[in-house]
């Protein structure tokens, strides 16, 4: 009987595995109870494009309640066109709209109470544009001490802090877009990398200021921008300048660290293949999957670095063999080898990606115009599930009512905000899905 409390924690165990649901049929993971980290915590966002949206999208799929504030008519990222297309779509799930007129002083006066009866305040607004109409952090430090306001801008504290900045000037200020492109040709990254980055590091700097704020109440000012979050990208070719002496080259033209670490055709052309062997163990590896002929038995290629200065031996070999065969048939062997690979992918094809589709990586969402989408979850796990969407994208105002009501504003003072058309009514309601069917992604 020595062994009970051993098996009290077995029984515990296993009821615990039972909470967290995974249908493998349709490819979901549901979880059944707990709750989510951020439950309870009220965002007011100010935000558009990409870099503020960034970091509210996270904090709603961690739990908070995230009202997005815009303009009469809506965000104009939701009427952008080409590239622009995808911006609201992707990071405005799991928050609740309301349009105001910040330039009334109504609208103002909304604003104001909304943030007095917020946890956090996401802006990224060129510099100084919230200060103006009295919403910038200085204007809550008594009313609401305990608010935690992050601010998204191009720049940091310092010389540069009030210019406007977008993605692309910090990638090229920032050394990232010449590390891209080949000499000559800098390149802006094939996604927002720096304005997600960005905003993920604001989503850090809250959560933060968030556990500060459980020991001493106070809240606190954060900041993110671009600039710095590329200097942060770009700091291992810094480091090896530091180090070596040597500045790094751009990607197109650098020596690789390893022999086999290229892009490779397949016998259909346009089927590329990555192929990484980045370990004395990943060679022998691929040597037994493949016959590289006399240079796989070489003991002159035992080691890595005696790989790299013969690479331009190794890799025409490689590249004949990988010729020879289907991707199909690469991608199993490559695999049983245990070394890195890559089908080159295009963005779409990840809607069929049979990952993304098993573990439920890819949220459905609907549109404001009624057409279903299939869009990445937050890539990350909590408790074995993957956070879901509890609302759908907002319509522009589409919970104004719902939120004033939340937020402590009389049915009468409702009533009278949208008879002087300071906020939108709720033509068309945002959809909010309750928590019995909250998908965890």
């Amino acid at each position: 009987m020595s062994d009970i409390p051993t098996l009290i924690r077995f029984v515990l165990s296993i009821y615990q595995l039972k909470r967290v649901c995974r249908d493998r049929g349709s490819g979901l993971l549901v979880q059944r109870a707990g709750k989510l980290p951020l439950e309870g915590i009220r965002v007011v966002e100010f935000s558009h494009m990409v870099m503020g949206p960034s970091t509210g999208t996270i904090l709603g799929d961690l739990g908070a309640d995230v009202v997005k504030v815009e303009p009469v008519g809506g965000d104009h990222t939701r009427r952008l066109l080409g590239s622009g297309s995808g911006y609201f779509p992707m990071f405005n799930r799991n928050k609740r709209s309301i349009c105001l007129d910040l330039k009334s002083a109504e609208g103002l006066a909304v604003a104001i109470r909304l943030v007095n009866g917020a946890d956090v305040v996401v802006e990224n607004f060129r510099p100084g544009a919230l200060e103006k109409l009295g919403l910038g952090p200085d204007a809550f430090r008594t009313s609401n001490p305990g608010l935690v306001y992050c601010s998204t801008k191009g720049f940091l504290t310092g010389p540069y802090e009030h210019r406007s900045a977008l993605d692309e000037v910090a990638q090229m200020m920032g050394g990232l877009a010449y590390m891209t492109g080949p000499t000559g040709r800098p390149l802006r990254a094939g996604a927002s990398v720096i304005d997600i980055a960005g905003g993920m590091f604001g989503a850090i700097g809250i959560l933060a200021a968030l556990l500060a704020r459980t020991h001493d109440g106070e809240g606190a000012m954060v900041r993110a921008s671009l600039f710095e979050t590329t200097a942060f990208m770009v700091g291992q070719h810094m480091a090896q300048m530091a180090v070596t002496g040597q500045a790094a080259r751009p990607m197109p033209e650098r020596i690789s660290a390893w022999a086999i670490y290229d892009v490779f055709e397949t016998a259909d052309p346009a089927e590329l293949l990555f192929v990484g062997v980045v370990s004395d163990g990943q060679w022998q590896n691929f040597i037994k999957a493949f016959d590289l002929g006399p240079i796989g038995n070489d003991p002159r290629l035992a080691t890595n670095n005696e790989r790299v200065q013969a690479r331009d031996v190794i890799v025409p070999v490689v590249r004949r063999i990988m010729a020879a065969s289907s991707r199909a048939d690469l991608l199993v062997r490559l695999e049983a080898a245990g070394v890195a690979f890559a089908p080159i992918a295009r963005p779409e094809d990840l809607f069929d990606d049979p990952h993304l589709n098993a573990n439920g990586g890819l949220l459905d969402l609907t549109l404001n115009d009624g057409r279903p989408i299939r869009l990445p979850a937050l890539p990350l796990e909590i408790n074995g599930a993957i956070p879901g969407v509890r609302h759908d994208l907002p319509h522009p105002g589409g919970d104004s009512e719902a939120v004033l009501r939340d937020f402590g504003f009389t049915d009468a003072e409702v009533a009278g905000l949208l008879q002087s058309r300071t906020i939108m009514a709720n033509a068309t309601a945002s959809a909010s899905r309750t928590p019995e069917h909250k998908r965890a992604s």
